[in-house]
């Protein structure tokens, strides 16, 4: 289902990103393999920069995405999940598809346009944003709670204000000392210069 789905949604995709397009023309013919266990897709480009079905037993180059770079992928997080993704093979048909993924980015809401209008598609967007900031939101303030219940109220760790105090307070005391140090050692060396 997955292989079936994913040449036409990325053409749709690159449809709309002639500069995708340019990129992959010159690898017309070629032929990838995108691995992502369990699933299997083979690709291969066309004259106009367009994927197109190929189960070649040899491709000319391997994606192999982990399991783990997925969530990345769908969180939009795509700069991440590529570190991920290891490639072999053409070295220039590769890169060209490595940039084309990393640079790739759907817009929705022009899609959703076509179908709602421009406002309602940016409205339905907007708050698909807002929606989508909300684990997020949750997650910086369960940690700012958890920070606050470690430093505030069980004392397991020293809040940065009171951290940065305790830092003066050392280097103060560190200056004194050798200040003291010094002291004492012309002391000693005033003794013993008149004995």
């Amino acid at each position: 289902m997955i292989e079936n789905a994913f040449i036409p949604v990325f053409n749709h995709l690159l449809a709309a990103a002639p500069w995708a397009r340019e990129r992959l023309q010159p690898h017309a013919g070629l032929v990838a393999r995108l691995d992502v266990a369990p699933v299997s897709i083979g690709f291969s480009v066309d004259t106009h920069g367009l994927l197109q079905a190929d189960a070649a037993e040899t491709p000319d180059v391997v994606l192999s995405i982990p399991l783990t770079a997925v969530p990345q992928f769908a969180l939009g997080r795509y700069d991440e999940a590529m570190r991920a993704v290891h490639l072999q093979g053409n070295a220039e048909f590769a890169d060209a598809l490595g940039f084309v993924f990393r640079n790739l980015r759907w817009d929705a809401e022009e899609d959703l346009a076509r179908v709602v209008g421009d406002v309602a598609a940016h409205r339905i967007a907007a708050g698909a944003r807002a929606l989508g900031e909300v684990p997020r939101q949750i997650a910086d303030k369960a940690g700012a709670n958890l920070a606050e219940y470690l430093t505030e109220e069980r004392a397991l760790l020293v809040a940065h204000p009171a951290a940065k105090g305790f830092d003066d307070d050392l280097r103060t005391l560190r200056d004194a000392l050798a200040r003291l140090a010094k002291r004492i050692e012309r002391l000693e060396g005033g003794h013993t210069g008149k004995r």
